[in-house]
């Protein structure tokens, strides 16, 4: 039966009763997992009837069949904890690369932009990152938020003050003055003149300037918008703002850095001059021509869809017109369509994609919708899984830590009771979450 435990020092059942400093005067604490159909690297046929061995938060051992606890090099000096999940079908932990974790678009959204503190947007991340680790979200990066909100939050989920997935962290969005991730429609005097440090930049020394001033807030990664939005309140549409020599320098001046770039970019002359500067991953790439497909294999580049997003403005544009001003409702019932078809043409000419939501936009803990998007865009079950897993990883340079089950990893796995190989919606019904070796849901 789906999450059973028992707990044992070798041939003696502990229970709860016992205080933990008595468990760790009996050794080692290990969590061995029963499993019965393991997928421990997506692309692979899955193993039927697995052990798992975690110690230390990492893969110990992969082995077929289920092992006793007995069986065990080393038992006799651990503390075990037995995890049953003989029922189940077992997955790495997903990562999400494209969230926004310490916002949720609602109709009061645009108010709250301008009456809510850092320590509101922080205490809210921290409810919506813990939903999103539920929902089997191991890992996410964050590509832009308020200030310093999503950077403390990063740092109090790796301390342990709070639950919610690892998360690389963007900080502001760089943009052009009055480009995408600057402000619209608010009164200019209620603002201070935006700097490097909220992301605004001009010209070629102002690029490379806000970049640096992101990595010396603490960024993992350096977002920018490439292009128009959906949701700014502008008619500038959805094409290129920054000029390729402003793109340029900031993709070198990451690069320099250690950074990789990840560039929101829905118009397709927009997405071109961002590959062409060498950026990391174009997030969204709703309006792909053939030029873009060959560009994306020529770099390298990966692709994050986020169709998510573009089902959510729709359908908002569609059943509360009200709720949008005239150009983003007009935006949004061009892109968001645009997008399946998009994604269907890259993966079909061998583009590399990585998993990503823009949950925010969408709500949290719903990351697995995205799931059965891109199936019904035209990837396989398995190619969806790959996405959120391996490639995800890779994007985001942690493929040495994260994206598979094999020993020397951190133990994060996720089950489910269905088979997400013959329905991909069983994915949105996790049953069991570990994370870093520790049960977040069981």
């Amino acid at each position: 039966m789906l999450g059973v435990f028992r707990r044992f020092v070798f041939g003696v059942a502990v229970f709860s009763l016992i205080a933990p400093a008595a468990l760790a005067e009996a050794g080692e604490q290990w969590s061995v997992l029963h499993v019965g159909r393991l997928l421990a690297v997506p692309g692979e046929a899955p193993i039927e009837r697995a052990t798992v061995v975690v110690k230390d938060g990492r893969i110990a051992e992969v082995l077929g069949g289920y092992a006793a606890p007995g069986e065990l090099a080393g038992a006799r000096e651990a503390t075990i904890t037995l995890i049953d999940l003989t029922e189940a079908f077992v997955t790495p932990g997903f990562i999400d690369c494209h969230t926004h974790i310490t916002m949720e678009m609602s109709p009061k959204i645009r108010m709250e932009w301008v009456q809510l503190s850092e320590a509101d947007w922080a205490l809210r991340g921290a409810a919506y990152a813990k939903r999103t680790l539920e929902a089997g979200f191991t890992t996410i990066r964050n590509v832009g938020s308020n200030e310093r909100a999503a950077f403390a939050l990063r740092d109090a989920i790796e301390a342990g003050h709070v639950p919610g997935p690892r998360i690389l962290c963007a900080g502001h969005s760089i943009t052009p003055t009055g480009g995408h991730g600057d402000t619209h429609g608010y009164r200019e005097d209620l603002f201070e003149l935006p700097t490097a440090f909220q992301g605004v930049a001009d010209g070629v020394d102002g690029c490379r300037k806000a970049v640096r001033a992101q990595v010396k807030r603490g960024a993992d990664v350096i977002k920018i918008t490439a292009t128009g939005g959906v949701l700014s309140a502008t008619n500038a549409g959805t094409e290129q703002q920054f000029f390729d020599d402003e793109l340029e320098a900031i993709v070198e001046t990451a690069h320099l850095l250690g950074r990789t770039v990840a560039a929101h970019a829905h118009g397709t002359a927009g997405i071109n001059a961002a590959l062409r500067a060498g950026v990391d991953s174009i997030e969204h790439g709703s309006l792909l021509d053939e030029e873009s497909i060959s560009l994306f294999k020529k770099t390298g580049a990966y692709l994050v869809p986020t169709l998510m997003a573009g089902e959510v403005v729709v359908a908002v544009a569609t059943n509360f017109p009200d709720e949008f001003p005239a150009a983003v409702r007009e935006k949004a019932l061009m892109i968001g369509p645009a997008m399946m078809k998009s994604l269907g043409n890259a993966h079909r000419e061998g583009v590399r994609i990585a998993f990503g939501t823009d949950s925010g936009v969408s709500a949290h803990g719903d990351n697995a919708r995205e799931f059965e998007l891109m199936v019904e865009a035209g990837m396989s079950e398995m190619d969806a899984i790959h996405a959120a897993t391996i490639n995800a990883a890779k994007l985001c340079g942690i493929e040495d830590e994260v994206g598979t089950i094999e020993v020397g990893k951190a133990a994060d796995l996720v089950a489910v009771q269905g088979d997400p190989l013959k329905d991909i919606g069983a994915l949105k019904e996790v049953m069991f979450v570990m994370r870093g070796g520790e049960v977040v849901k069981k």
